[in-house]
């Protein structure tokens, strides 16, 4: 039993040693910052805690995220299968099944129990912020181990394993947020999470031992026959016109509907929130914005799948040779990814687009929302209310679009460095923002200094992004993977594309503050180039080494 636990740990630390010596490295730094600036006088009373606080929560959040699909295999295994992530290559293993649930739970459940502790003892340390000690470990204990039991639990048709961990752990927040509201005291909360725990092992346990022995249950035959005794209606196979329709109803079977089931599954949760928001109008409007950016927020999750090479593969970033041997070239196989996108987004949508209508309108809130929409429309007038809140979909549209497709360039290279290095320096990113932030906040001097300098920022970076476009469409025609043809079609879309939002943010806010040409560099900036053309040209050295 020993000898297992030894080999799982193992396991961890040889696939994510170098994350955990960033973060143990992070909190070193941060230890040294309070040691030598702050020095050893009384604690800064944050109340509530300003942008400095981010400095250890959103990265300690970033790692209990991470921490997630560390210990339940979800980096390694298909979250839409219907078969366990756990790694098939363990349950031959000669060790009891229990050994192979234990201790994974062990040390995870152990290691975000202690995230935790670090957080609070950070918090307390640096500025003297209060923060309960116990149950929110216990919680996060919690939480790892119903996703880990719940991940690696066989299903009986694909994707039902999102569906059910989300339910269920939305579940477990909102009891908490019930608890939380009626301030009840720590020990009621451990009265609550506690048990949990043993009840998410017997849980798993049944579940790893049902997949250790290839029992994987399949509900599709009978809901398929339940379907065609429902509908008499003879149907005939999809014929595609080409290998590239082919390739983009492939695309969307594998990934196009995660999406658009993510955002239909939180939205009743967030927009039953509008039943208990009573008539607080700043409330209903926080409630509304957190719809409203769900679908961006949902896709940076999806698009961790999307960009995968081999979304199959437990252990490879290289490209399945189901897909490096289809007959199309590395462009038309990106071309079926941006059009699974464009579809998974509408979806999504128009999702959200019926719901919040229907959830107004039953809440009985849609009087109150129409009024302050026409109090917005007589402040700015009809054509340019109508005009922004357009814009503003758009971008919200495109923004979810964005985050699905951005990071092929990235995940389609094949290359595990490329891609650990890129989530180590998004890690860096988030945690500089925080105090970068706060810091601009708080000094009235940073910010006319950054106002001032803020145009030539803004120069520098479209050099910057024609630069890197240039260097990109070049390679793009020496190695043959598009065409001049295609190359001058797609600058001519693009250059396009920037000339209309220039005109529209031109209309909107034209006046003598802000110049001309400070609008032409945001629609410069705004307008996606560069990562999506490199696409290809990741795929193409994935495919081909």
């Amino acid at each position: 039993m020993r000898s297992a636990g030894l080999a799982i740990g193992w396991e961890f630390r040889r696939r994510h040693l170098w994350a955990l010596v960033v973060m143990a490295a992070y909190l070193l730094i941060l230890a040294a910052i309070k040691a030598l600036i702050l020095g050893s006088g009384p604690p800064i009373k944050l109340d509530p805690p300003d942008g400095r606080a981010a400095l250890v929560f959103v990265p300690l959040s970033a790692t209990f995220c991470y921490y997630l699909g560390v210990f339940s295999f979800g980096f390694a295994g298909d979250l839409g299968a219907r078969q366990s992530i756990y790694p098939a290559r363990m349950f031959v293993l000669p060790v009891k099944t229990s050994a192979l649930v234990g201790w994974p739970m062990l040390y995870g459940t152990g290691t975000v129990a202690l995230l935790w502790f670090t957080a609070a003892f950070q918090a307390r340390w640096p500025w003297g912020v209060e923060v309960p000690l116990v149950w929110p470990a216990v919680m996060a204990a919690v939480f790892l181990a119903w996703t880990q039991a719940l991940t690696w639990m066989s299903y009986g048709l694909p994707g039902m394993r999102v569906v059910v961990t989300v339910l269920l752990l939305a579940g477990i927040d909102a009891a908490v947020l019930v608890a939380l509201h009626f301030k009840v005291g720590e020990p009621v909360m451990l009265a609550i999470l506690a048990p949990q725990i043993p009840l998410a092992y017997f849980v798993a346990r049944v579940a790893v031992a049902r997949a250790r022995r290839g029992d994987v249950p399949d509900w599709r035959p009978v809901l398929s026959r339940f379907f065609r005794a429902a509908d008499s209606t003879p149907r005939s196979r999809p014929r595609f016109e080409s290998p590239d329709w082919a390739q983009a109803w492939f695309e969307w079977r594998q990934h196009g509907r995660a999406l658009p089931g993510l955002v239909a599954l939180l939205l009743p949760f967030e927009l039953a929130l509008l039943w208990v928001a009573g008539d607080a109008p700043e409330l209903i409007l926080e409630i509304l914005l957190v719809v409203l950016l769900t679908p961006p927020l949902m896709a940076g999750f999806v698009a961790t799948t999307v960009r995968k090479a081999n979304p199959h593969a437990r252990d490879a970033h290289g490209v399945s040779p189901f897909i490096a041997t289809r007959p199309l070239t590395s462009a038309a196989l990106i071309a079926a990814k941006l059009e699974m996108a464009m579809w998974s987004t509408g979806a999504a949508w128009l999702c959200v687009l019926i719901a919040i209508p229907l959830a107004l309108t039953w809440s009985g809130l849609w009087p109150m929302v129409h009024q302050r929409a026409i109090r917005a429309i007589d402040l700015v007038g009809m054509p340019r209310a109508t005009v922004a809140a357009l814009l503003v979909m758009a971008g919200l549209m495109a923004s979810t679009w964005k985050q699905l497709v951005q990071g092929l360039y990235v995940g389609l290279t094949g290359r595990a460095w490329i891609i650990r290095s890129n989530v180590l320096l998004a890690l860096a990113l988030i945690i500089a923002v925080g105090p970068i932030a706060q810091l601009i906040h708080d000094d009235s001097g940073v910010q006319a200094v950054l106002w001032s300098a803020l145009p030539d920022i803004l120069a520098v970076l479209v050099l910057l992004k024609m630069g890197a476009a240039a260097w990109v469409a070049t390679r793009l025609s020496g190695t043959g993977l598009l065409s001049d043809r295609t190359l001058l079609a797609g600058a001519a879309s693009w250059v396009a594309a920037v000339f209309g939002l220039y005109c529209v943010l031109g209309w909107l806010v034209s006046g003598p503050l802000i110049p001309r040409y400070f609008l032409a560099l945001i629609a410069i900036m705004a307008i996606p180039l560069v990562r999506l053309s490199a696409a290809p040209l990741a795929l193409a050295w994935n495919r081909h080494r």
